[in-house]
């Protein structure tokens, strides 16, 4: 029996992890990958306070993760299918059909990245069709490659591709970024990027090596155009990984978690913290003081009903 489960490995997850083992909690995370969630995916981070020359996503991770484990936090791996509430307990279903039991659970599972669905996507995935720039970035040496999206992650992503590759595209829907302007002024400046405005991919074409072309068309005039490349990098948002607890919280049209300010959900003894919940910004500082918060609501739950 635990006094608190959290679902997710992400700074949300280790950040309650660490609150709650500090408050002598009996307190176990369950990620199913390697603790850091989407921040183990990111080469460069800037915009975390109290590292003034960044950091890296990794090093930030194991960081977090061992700032936690030093407190006792236990941490283990696994892939959570359900959680059933039944009366002041919870138990936590894994797909290995084992079940744990705790007064509280907090989900932190932060969210995945969104496909384009479109034709050819699913198939050349992982032979050109990639979600990580961090990850994949290395097999393009001097190959031209594409990126969808003009947010942070998709412009941040191309400038980091532009170390390997000999020229990135970026594609974009509208004619204006929506990234950072420090973000922005970089790519603008750096000669291998080139910006293709009012347009999105329709296809994605190959033969058995991988991806060979990507198939645009301009969303103002409609004309279509092909660009040889060997990789596409697609940055269009996220999708909250809430599909395994749909029956016991409340969920907003996109299927994020509604909360309130103290973390709390519609189930009593079930907080949430990170990218899975309904809120205007989602970044790594939110995602640590939602943690926060989180457990410490938590910990008030589990002292006042048991």
């Amino acid at each position: 029996m635990y006094d608190v489960i959290i679902i997710g490995g992400g700074p949300a997850g280790l950040t309650a992890g660490l609150y709650a083992a500090r408050a002598r909690m009996k307190s176990l995370l369950i990620e199913k990958g390697f603790s850091g969630g989407q921040v183990m995916t990111t080469e460069w981070i800037e915009n975390y306070p109290g590292f003034e020359e960044g950091i890296s996503g990794a090093e930030l991770a194991g960081k977090m993760e061992a700032q936690a484990l030093r407190f006792g936090l236990e941490i283990t791996q696994g892939s959570v299918i359900g959680v059933v509430s039944e009366g002041k307990y919870k138990k936590v279903r894994l797909d290995d059909d084992s079940e744990l039991e705790t007064k509280a659970v907090i989900l932190a599972t932060g969210s995945n990245p969104r496909p384009l669905n479109i034709k050819g996507e699913d198939e050349y995935r992982g032979r050109g069709v990639s979600y990580c720039a961090t990850c994949d970035g290395a097999f393009y040496k001097d190959d031209v490659l594409v990126v969808v999206g003009g947010g942070d992650s998709a412009v941040e992503e191309g400038l980091f591709l532009t170390k390997f590759a000999s020229k990135v595209y970026i594609v974009h829907r509208r004619d204006q970024l929506r990234a950072a302007k420090v973000v922005q002024e970089r790519a603008f400046a750096n000669p291998k990027i080139e910006f293709i405005w009012d347009s999105a991919v329709r296809e994605i074409k190959g033969d058995e090596s991988g991806v060979e072309t990507i198939d645009l068309e301009n969303l103002k005039t409609g004309e279509h155009s092909t660009i040889q490349a060997k990789g596409i990098f697609i940055y269009i948002g996220y999708d909250p990984n809430t599909e395994f607890i749909k029956e016991l919280v409340t969920l907003n049209e996109s299927n994020y978690i509604v909360a309130e300010e103290d973390m709390s959900t519609s189930t009593p003894g079930v907080f949430v913290a990170g990218d899975v919940r309904s809120k205007p910004l989602k970044q790594i500082a939110t995602a640590v003081g939602d943690g926060a918060i989180a457990a410490i609501t938590a910990e008030k739950y589990v002292e006042e009903t048991f």
